[in-house]
């Protein structure tokens, strides 16, 4: 059985909704999965020559910790075990960019190893195993469920909820040449932070999500600012304070790391040079840059032959 699978590039925190917000953006990575001796991997585009082309793979680890939990199911042995494929992964998202290459991974090799054992788990469970992995469902929940996405663990349960948008925003990302890390963006961030700024992102998150929902770009310029995360994290990244501050001139109506960075999100009305602005201010601090000019993408992961709907819940032949 051959199947192919599309998963979405995400960006994660929009300022302060820190490990609680995602937005699927529409840029993918297209997987064809088909039966074969051993496992492995052939990558085109981002990612090429980089990424581990065995079971070492991050899909192939996913698919394999998927079938580890498939073999017992509501307490009774299954006995399913996985059969080694290979994989032709035509790849947009780069890598270690804060635009959710791992994520997107992730969900592509759960969504292969799920429909290779017969489908065993549902949307619920998938979006689990994928926060499990990911260490948090900020990322993962908008590439299975498209569009934004605010989700949360309680006692080890991944709750998520994706909330319709307007359609009048228009995503700017400009990413950087240069790499941090995950760890190290995680480990610049301080061990308490006090009230009051945690009482700025509480509700300048609630009022994130309502701006984008309704439209209003003013108010999420207003709301799209930060004070767990982004005041440490820029002092990593060259230029990206200063590509926050072109895109804002530009025309830019907010402003935020994507995920940890190191790349820069802006929303506007309308792109209006705002890409121009930030890459001619990562280069004037000696970095160069590449823009993304992104839609938001309403429908998360799909899987062809079956086809689920991770949008939905619901499950059809791919047409």
């Amino acid at each position: 059985m051959k199947i192919q699978i599309k998963a979405p590039a995400t960006s994660a925190n929009l300022g302060p909704g820190f490990d609680a917000l995602g937005l699927a953006l529409d840029l993918w990575n297209e997987t064809n999965v088909t039966p074969a001796e051993s496992f492995s991997v052939q990558v085109t585009g981002e990612g090429a020559g980089r990424l581990t082309s065995g079971k070492n793979n991050l899909i192939v680890r996913a698919a394999q910790r998927l079938a580890e939990r498939a073999s017992i199911v509501k307490g009774r042995h299954i006995g399913l075990p996985l059969q080694p494929f290979h994989m032709e992964c035509v790849n947009q998202i780069p890598l270690s960019s804060g635009m959710g290459s791992s994520s997107a991974a992730i969900v592509t090799g759960l969504l292969a190893g799920n429909a290779l054992l017969g489908n065993p788990f549902g949307r619920e469970e998938i979006l689990n195993l994928a926060s499990e992995m990911e260490g948090h469902p900020d990322n993962v929940a908008p590439a299975l469920m498209g569009g934004l996405v605010v989700s949360m663990v309680e006692e080890g349960e991944v709750i998520a909820r994706r909330i319709p948008i307007a359609e009048n925003v228009h995503i700017t990302i400009a990413l950087p040449d240069f790499y941090l890390p995950t760890k190290q963006a995680r480990a610049a961030l301080p061990r308490r932070v006090s009230r009051k700024d945690a009482v700025h992102n509480i509700s300048r998150a609630a009022l994130v999500v309502e701006a984008l929902r309704i439209g209003d770009l003013d108010l999420l310029g207003k709301a799209m600012t930060d004070k767990l995360h982004q005041p440490y994290r820029l002092k990593l990244i060259p230029g990206a304070a200063q590509a926050m501050n072109a895109a804002k001139e530009a025309g830019a109506n907010a402003v935020a790391l994507s995920g940890a960075g190191p790349s820069v999100v802006a929303f506007s009305t309308g792109e209006a040079g705002v890409g121009e602005a930030m890459k001619r201010a990562y280069e004037a601090e000696g970095v160069e840059a590449r823009i993304f000019r992104l839609g938001v993408a309403s429908r998360g992961a799909e899987i062809q032959k079956p086809y689920t709907d991770f949008t939905e819940g619901t499950e059809s032949v791919h047409k």
